[in-house]
């Protein structure tokens, strides 16, 4: 008997943004933050495996293995992703501008 196959038939990447978000484990929408749109994907945790990304919402690492969002801005590129904790890309309106660090906390 021979393997199953999970890809497509066609073999091809395919170019619909739901196929490709459910294919890294999450879902994509749009949100309107700030007077912009932004495109936002859930990652789920399972696929959040590797690279660990610093959540510019409280300024502290989301480790490999976690589940997160991953927003940018709709007209923006690669560069313009960041990775935020579920928790505080919903309360990205309640938070201050300026992130409070203490003296020791690293500064990248």
């Amino acid at each position: 008997m021979s393997p199953r196959r999970n890809r497509p038939k066609d073999g091809g990447p395919s170019s619909n943004s739901e196929d490709e978000g459910r294919r890294y484990g999450g879902f994509q929408s749009s949100e309107d933050w700030q007077g912009e749109q932004w495109s936002v994907r859930h990652v789920a945790g399972a696929s959040a495996a590797g690279k660990t990304y610093r959540c510019p919402g409280c300024d502290q690492e989301i480790p490999s293995g976690v589940a997160h969002v991953v927003a940018w801005p709709q007209f923006g590129g690669v560069d313009d992703r960041r990775h935020w904790h579920k928790a505080c890309w919903n309360a990205k309106d309640r938070r201050t501008t300026k992130v409070q660090r203490s003296r020791n906390a690293p500064r990248y």
